[in-house]
């Protein structure tokens, strides 16, 4: 972990922490919620919450990175990222923001709370910000495999934390979010203010504690199909059980709060629709495509770019002859979606095929199907019809002996824009359309880095700063996960 992000003195603190006197919503600030001026723990947590939905949906490390992997996006101009190509500057800057700022905050939130300790609300504060230390120590195990986590905020005793192992974080994580659902008291209060994602509602945090354990639980499945089974029985009941109750951070039209990537502060034309999600949509006739693309600017067809074309191939044309993603995914008012209704279902429906008692399975995944229409018809007001939806799954139904591949397209589906989650799906499941055709293609000019062989890379490289700065924990945990290559596989990937 490079020294900035390590040496927490109390300057950096009075740096992380957030300051927002009074407020009870976003749209009520006027500051940027990472610049602050003061600590209280609801600007800490302000400020771990915004810190942590800027970077995972920002053009940089979504945009360039995950929606890239995930394949719903290709580079116009800049194509190398869509051959793997790593930018170090953008990687660089996600470690950096979700350790220094995100999870900074919450480590510091808990540490102020010691001192109030047994004070009304403060077992509830602390609980909210564990779940989602959770959620940010799952994301970047997820992502980079060995990382800093038992020793990573050990500021005064150790600036170069070892990196713990992901099977042990994991199992760290899940033990964490059990313990917070019992801790969390609805008789008691929580935050009052600074909550953008619940506004302190303490069952609603427990049903995503709930939530995100069936997350952990099904993409560890392979690996520890026993502990997952267990896990997802003891917990689906007590989930999201519909849109309402789903976690997002909801931006504003007011400068700095708007979401990082709109075209409102400027044009967007790095991205295009990839020839992999418009055609396969296409296909389907699928009602969200008009809300996910736009149609190309030149003659109004919704046309896709293939994936990693290069500009300098002659059959290349101009970037207004392509999809562009849809005005609502560069709304100034996009939420960051934390976890969906959807996705809950379709990991149900994921339990169910697999063998678990969870339910039906084809039940679980009309429900998964019917919770990303209606989220979106919602969100955009857009005239979706009952009856539209039922023809919808008509043409995609459950199949069990294609379980894998049929749940896992429409999983994809319903996780668009969220391209991090999108791409570990990708990964863990290895899906194809459903009978078996391929989905995803391979960088139509060629991959930039030989380490990626099996066409989508399964994790991102270590920051370069990590190299000379950690030095002896980033050697140790390169030869861990099999060496600090984007081909190699996460542990619960090589099943």
């Amino acid at each position: 972990m490079t020294k900035t992000i390590l040496k927490y003195s109390g300057a950096l603190l009075f740096i992380a922490s957030l300051a927002i006197i009074g407020c009870t919503k976003l749209d009520d600030m006027n500051k940027d919620p990472t610049r602050p001026t003061t600590t209280e723990p609801q600007y800490l947590l302000t400020g771990a919450q915004k810190s942590a939905m800027d970077i995972l949906y920002s053009g940089l490390q979504n945009g360039f990175i995950a929606m890239h992997y995930a394949q719903f996006w290709s580079g116009n101009a800049r194509v190398a990222d869509s051959q793997y190509q790593l930018d170090e500057g953008n990687n660089t800057a996600f470690w950096n923001t979700l350790y220094t700022y995100s999870l900074h905050n919450l480590d510091a939130l808990i540490t102020m709370n010691k001192a109030k300790a047994g004070q009304p609300g403060v077992a509830n504060q602390n609980a909210i910000a564990q779940i989602m230390r959770a959620w940010l120590f799952q994301v970047l195990a997820d992502t980079y495999g060995n990382i800093p986590y038992s020793q990573a905020f050990q500021n005064t005793t150790n600036i170069a934390p070892k990196y713990d192992d992901p099977k042990a974080i994991y199992n760290s994580l899940i033990d964490t979010l059990q313990a917070q659902i019992t801790i969390l008291d609805a008789s008691q209060t929580s935050f009052s203010t600074g909550d953008i994602i619940y506004k302190g509602d303490v069952e609603s945090w427990r049903r995503l504690a709930h939530s995100l354990l069936l997350r952990m639980a099904i993409r560890m499945v392979d690996a520890n199909p026993e502990k997952a089974k267990q896990i997802i029985e003891a917990n689906y009941q007590q989930a999201i059980s519909n849109n309402l109750q789903g976690a997002q951070f909801q931006y504003v039209d007011a400068v700095p709060n708007r979401y990082p990537q709109n075209d409102k502060d400027r044009a967007i034309i790095d991205f295009s629709i990839s020839t992999t999600l418009l055609d396969y949509m296409n296909s389907l006739n699928d009602p969200r495509l008009p809300i996910y693309a736009r149609p190309s600017k030149a003659d109004t067809v919704f046309r896709g770019l293939p994936y990693g074309w290069t500009t300098s191939d002659p059959q290349h044309k101009s970037d207004v002859f392509y999809a562009t993603p849809g005005t609502q995914i560069y709304s100034t008012t996009m939420p960051g979606i934390l976890m969906s209704y959807s996705e809950v279902e379709f990991i149900l429906a994921e339990a169910a095929a697999r063998g678990m008692n969870v339910g039906d399975a084809a039940t679980h995944y009309t429900n998964g199907i019917k919770a990303s229409m209606h989220y979106w018809r919602d969100l955009t007001k857009t005239a979706i019809a009952d009856t539209t939806i039922d023809a919808y799954i008509a043409k995609v139904p459950y199949t069990a002996a294609d379980w894998r591949n049929v749940i896992g397209t429409q999983k994809w589906l319903a996780l668009y824009p969220q391209g991090f989650q999108a791409w570990f799906e990708r990964t863990r499941l290895k899906f194809k359309k459903p009978g078996g055709q391929p989905l995803f293609m391979a960088p139509k000019s060629g991959v930039l880095d030989a380490s990626v062989t099996e066409g989508v890379p399964y994790r991102l490289t270590y920051p370069i700063p990590e190299q000379t700065q950690n030095k002896a924990n980033y050697d140790a945990a390169a030869t861990a996960v099999g060496g600090d290559f984007k081909g190699t596989k996460l542990w619960y990937n090589k099943f």
